[in-house]
């Protein structure tokens, strides 16, 4: 498939250009490919150099991510930045990302997609960024016993650290992928008892006791696997083009 259709269409579809994100995040196209086609989509966590060198291994010509390939600030083009660049541009790889947009997505996001593997339906969002709630909650009575095995589950038996600063049977539930655990006084206040996330400070698991909610850490990368094989399958399923999972956890 021609890359500016593909391009157009997955920015159409993810709303790239309505919503706002972290100034590093650049969403979209970061780097295009010679040829201007795509036949194979890889989709991983990170544009890192060991997942680049993996994606073209695989055939791929185009990398799919949530987090791109400037979330360290301006660069020079030395070192691993030039590395980069070289391998993408020597083997016709491009590279497109999605951040907040992906985590949001009522369907191919992070957070909608945690709450359907946990057997939950958003019914509201909370953690505003400029004008977008980025994270979802939902209304149900659950065991936090019960909770934590689905969460498990969810993330194919990755460990998930518990703080149970708050009630053993949950009424409100917010979910908020990646590094979403700074936040949980903002959960409190939206009336969350138990807030699921990937990762947060050390002062969030004693924050959250002191709030009266529980706090469950699945993993930064673990939790944002989610929406990039999300969204790599509606494109195959749309238009076609294979695409395989390239994963590269970094245990945090």
């Amino acid at each position: 498939m021609n890359l500016t259709e593909l391009v157009s269409y997955i920015d159409t579809e993810l709303r790239i250009a309505e919503i706002a994100d972290y100034s590093n995040a650049l969403n979209g196209l970061q780097l295009e490919n010679h040829h201007g086609k795509v036949t194979k989509i890889v989709a991983a966590v990170d544009a890192t150099l060991p997942v680049m060198r993996k994606a073209v291994a695989a055939g791929a010509d185009l990398l799919l991510v949530h987090h791109g390939m400037f979330w360290t600030g301006l660069q020079t083009w030395t070192g691993p930045v030039f590395q980069k660049l070289k391998l993408c541009t020597d083997s016709g790889l491009a590279v497109y990302s999605a951040h907040l947009p992906l985590d949001v997505h009522p369907v191919l996001g992070n957070n909608a997609l945690i709450a359907q593997a946990l057997g939950l339906t958003p019914t509201g969002g909370f953690l505003e960024y400029k004008g977008n709630a980025v994270g979802v909650t939902a209304e149900q009575a659950m065991s936090l016993e019960e909770l934590t095995t689905r969460f498990k589950t969810a993330l194919g038996g990755n460990p998930v650290h518990v703080c149970a600063g708050g009630p053993k049977t949950t009424k409100k539930i917010g979910i908020s992928s990646g590094g979403s655990g700074s936040e949980v006084a903002a959960a409190a206040k939206a009336g969350i008892d138990t807030f699921i996330t990937g990762e947060g400070p050390h002062w969030s698991y004693t924050l959250a006791e002191e709030l009266g909610i529980n706090l469950l850490y699945g993993g930064h990368y673990a939790t944002e696997t989610f929406g990039v094989k999300a969204l790599a399958a509606h494109i195959k399923t749309k238009f076609g083009i294979p695409w395989e999972f390239v994963d590269h956890p970094t245990g945090l």
